[in-house]
């Protein structure tokens, strides 16, 4: 009983002890900022077509919209979009009907600018949502309903404690152990229960997530990088009056990457070694562990490529940009020696490394673990601690 209470405890007096601070931003000591808020396309009162210098073509409108909230509810306004180039307004055309996020800008004089920034998606992201839930309530049903309440905690975490804790200026990578800690312990005990298979599963997530950033630590450090490769840093800092730490961030966001997959991976282990010795109790510890392995390797290889697919799609725009930026004479070496492209590589073998590692440390856990365990256990569930 003590196996299975302690960690998760002890994970609830970590977020009681570092409460979360106030939240620090730039924005304290200086004046509010026109805050956005949301319009309808009313009236389209002209549109024309223009072509920029390299010959792509984008449209400028005038627009008669309608405030929809706040101060600007039911209140029309003026948008005169003829002077944006192109590069700038970055939009299709809107029609009426559409809704919209728009910004005031007030000068010196006094007088109003209004511009669209982008369409409002909100209400259809939030129909993407209730998709995504009902799905999973469909096919998972009760444990997906678990699921469910674990991934809101998760997202609370991150936003109540990692990331004010980050801009208060916390060493991110600190912050990010002990937040990922506290999302493993509730999220995996919510999501599959109080017993053995769970508590492995958080040992191997929790050991291989060390091992995880102590080599994201090692390697950033090796391969010198800065974390400035990404240009929201350096807006970040222009954006903050603490002095942030960008390297620290990098190794951060390496470690909660990981996470998400490594969780996956030791449970799936677990489960496996718990069937096999279910399926033949006379099994010893080794023959357990092998035969989990045969099964672990095949799904590493598939995560793993999985993992690099994932992180290539969220970095295709930049290489994208390097293919065309770069000449044909510059060799690969020096395309992937940028940050950028340096920073995904490391993040992708790192995190590749971890899961890896994950397999065989997950399976020796549980093969002589859940063994013992469960044999103790006779007459009650396999698996459970009671």
């Amino acid at each position: 009983m003590n196996f299975i209470y302690r960690p998760f405890l002890l994970a609830l007096m970590s977020l009681a002890v570092l409460a979360v601070p106030k939240f620090v931003s730039a924005e304290e000591n200086s004046a509010p900022a026109e805050k956005p808020f949301l319009a309808k396309v009313i009236t389209v009162v002209s549109e024309q077509k223009k072509t920029d210098e390299n010959g792509k073509e984008y449209t400028v409108q005038i627009l008669k919209l309608v405030g929809l909230e706040r101060e600007w509810k039911t209140k029309e306004i003026d948008y005169d979009g003829t002077n944006l180039t192109a590069d700038i307004i970055g939009l299709p055309a809107f029609k009426v009907g559409d809704k919209v996020v728009v910004n005031r800008n007030v000068d010196i004089e006094g007088r109003e600018t209004f511009y669209i920034t982008d369409y409002a998606r909100t209400g259809r992201l939030y129909f993407l949502l209730a998709l995504f839930f009902g799905l999973i309530l469909l096919v998972g049903k009760k444990q997906g309903g678990r699921a469910i309440i674990g991934l809101g905690f998760t997202f609370l975490v991150l936003m109540k404690f990692i990331i004010p804790r980050i801009l208060a200026g916390s060493d991110p990578i600190v912050i990010s152990i002990i937040g990922s800690f506290v999302i493993l312990v509730v999220s995996l005990y919510l999501v599959h229960g109080f017993n053995a298979k769970t508590s492995v599963a958080l040992a191997g997530t929790f050991l291989s997530l060390v091992f995880t950033g102590i080599l994201s630590l090692l390697f950033v450090k090796f391969t010198r990088l800065t974390g400035f490769g990404d240009e929201s840093a350096a807006f970040l800092i222009s954006l903050g009056q603490n002095v942030f730490n960008i390297k620290g961030i990098l190794l951060a966001g390496m470690i909660i990457g990981a996470l998400g997959v490594l969780d996956d991976i030791t449970v799936s282990q677990a489960s496996i070694v718990e069937q096999i010795y279910r399926a033949n109790p006379n099994l010893g510890h080794w023959e357990i562990y092998q035969r989990a392995m045969k099964v672990g390797v095949d799904h590493v290889s598939s995560i793993v490529n999985t993992l690099v697919l994932a992180y290539a799609g969220v970095s295709l725009p930049l290489l994208l940009l390097f293919s065309i930026d770069t000449s044909p004479a510059l060799p690969a070496v020096q395309v992937i020696n940028n940050e950028a492209i340096a920073t995904e590589i490391v993040r992708t073998v790192v995190g590749s490394m971890g899961l890896v590692v994950a397999v065989p440390l997950t399976s020796l856990i549980a093969a002589y673990f859940l063994k013992n365990r469960i044999s103790q256990s006779s007459g009650e569930t396999a698996g459970h601690i009671h």
